[in-house]
């Protein structure tokens, strides 16, 4: 969506005398650019407010505030009392309308701009309007850019710095591909930041700038809390066993592409791994966005949920619209049954909160169309609402049973070779055997604590080591075997077998 698509939109609804637009972005800049471009071309002042300068005209520019106006409320009062016919910037100005006062200005501001064309812009990253004013304002959805709008936002920042130095683009097809990527997700003046940065650091654009937005990319989730960015694995993770949910997900591995939407291939929706803990439903989650060279999104089940009222369903909503702007992805919800336990129950201990956000999630699964897969994990099956499990919300349902003979000989494997030892010198057929009921990770600490002991005693760790910490444990198989047991009686007829 280019800065002449959004100034037409705006000008649009100014024309359709809405007296009220809500925009919701990160993108300030951008959204305040557009709006001065749609009064420039409607012939129209364009005066912005914010709490730290008060009301002040922008377009065409001019010093100084108006009197009176750094509270909202004494904006409003100038708003109201001005005849003239201009556009109104109001920058994070949703918090300030929980006042009664400032809401009953704003409807009867609005009232009074509904009868010509004169329109307030509320430009704010994340809120929502109070319900006595949402019946008269009208929310214009200011999405960030996609590949297209990336490539010419890196283009035109290029050819502004070539205005004070020749810049040196040396980028083959697949880095510049990998670079347009990584961009993904960031708003338009980041984008522009991270380039500028790139060139002005040493006159060039190249490989080595093919990773600059990962950092910034990972910083921004990490504000937010609810997403975080996965980085690329500098080796791809292995995993033993899940032979049957390797072959599932091999001849899927490119249906995220535009190549596979021009063959006429919908995106795959995604799956869900229930199972039991320590078993590698992490761990291929990881796997498949390596494999599949596709950005992983983790979201953090535990920081959706926010002690404001409307906060958490925003935090969900912001986290969708992240997903959709860096497509085509991997969304990793780990141990997804913590976040709507109640609403599984039917519980009104949270004011119905589990269950709104329920809905979000299935409402996003069935409608939306970009290019996201979606990973979905869980350990206990009881606290998932029913309706997740229907037909149709998942492409399908693996269940990741301990694994079995052979998958442990290959965890086994796989754990030695990670601390550089050579499993051909280690009786990996003996482990296996001794390690019956284990799972994944019990395999992995079983191995770390045979390390520890030989390590005190200064010398190599043998396998008899392994074979005396197996013994010593007592696995979840063991501890919780009637609970594994029930999981397994639920999968037998459910799920297809992972391995």
């Amino acid at each position: 969506m280019s800065d002449g698509d959004v100034t037409d939109d705006l000008k649009l609804l100014v024309r359709t005398r809405h007296a009220i637009v809500t925009i919701r972005t990160l993108d300030e800049e951008f959204a305040t650019r557009a709006i001065r471009l749609a009064g420039r071309d409607l012939h129209m002042a364009v005066l912005q407010w914010s709490l730290s300068d008060g009301l002040n005209r922008i377009e065409p520019p001019s010093n100084g505030n108006m009197g009176g106006t750094s509270a909202l409320a004494g904006a409003l009062k100038f708003m109201r009392g001005n005849n003239a016919f201009n556009l109104y910037v109001l920058k994070d100005a949703l918090v300030h309308l929980e006042d009664r006062t400032c809401q009953r200005l704003l409807r009867e501001t609005a009232m009074e701009f509904s009868r010509d064309e004169r329109t307030i812009f509320l430009i704010d990253p994340d809120g929502t309007l109070p319900p006595a004013l949402a019946a008269a304002a009208v929310p214009y959805e200011l999405a960030l850019p996609n590949e297209q709008e990336i490539l010419q936002l890196v283009r035109k920042t290029v050819s502004d710095l070539n205005l004070y130095g020749k810049t040196d683009v040396r980028m083959s097809r697949a880095d510049s591909e990998k670079f347009l990527n990584n961009l993904r997700g960031l708003t338009r003046t980041e984008i522009s930041q991270v380039v500028a940065h790139a060139v002005l650091d040493d006159g060039r654009l190249d490989e080595a700038d093919v990773n600059r937005a990962i950092e910034l990319k990972r910083h921004r989730f990490q504000q937010t809390g609810v997403l975080d960015y996965v980085p690329p694995p500098q080796a791809k993770p292995q995993v033993g066993g899940m032979h049957n949910l390797l072959n599932w997900l091999r001849p899927r591995a490119g249906a995220l592409s535009a190549e596979a939407r021009e063959y006429g291939l919908q995106p795959p929706r995604g799956i869900l791994m229930l199972g039991v803990q320590g078993c590698g439903k992490s761990l291929m989650a990881r796997m498949v966005a390596a494999e599949w060279n596709l950005p992983l999104l983790r979201m953090d089940v535990g920081a959706l949920y926010d002690k404001y009222v409307g906060e958490t369903e925003r935090h969900l909503r912001h986290a969708f619209a992240v997903c959709s702007a860096m497509s085509p992805c991997v969304l990793w919800i780990d141990e997804i049954e913590k976040a709507f336990a109640s609403a599984s129950a039917g519980a009104a201990s949270d004011g119905g909160l589990s269950q709104r956000m329920f809905g979000q999630l299935l409402t996003w699964m069935q409608d939306h169309r970009e290019a996201v897969f979606l990973i979905a994990t869980a350990n206990n099956i009881a606290a998932l609402p029913p309706e997740m499990m229907r037909k149709g919300r998942f492409d399908e349902i693996f269940f990741v049973d301990l694994p079995a003979d052979d998958a442990r000989r290959e965890i086994f494997a796989i754990h030695l070779a990670r601390r550089n030892r050579d499993a051909g010198c280690y009786d990996t057929e003996a482990l296996a055997a001794a390690s019956e009921g284990f799972s994944g990770a019990e395999i992995e600490q079983a191995i770390v604590s045979a390390m520890y002991a030989a390590f005190q005693e200064r010398r190599e760790f043998a396998t008899e080591d392994i074979l005396a910490e197996l013994k010593q444990t007592r696995p979840l198989s063991v501890v919780r075997a009637e609970q594994l047991a029930q999981l397994r009686a639920w999968a037998a007829d459910r799920c297809v077998p992972a391995d």
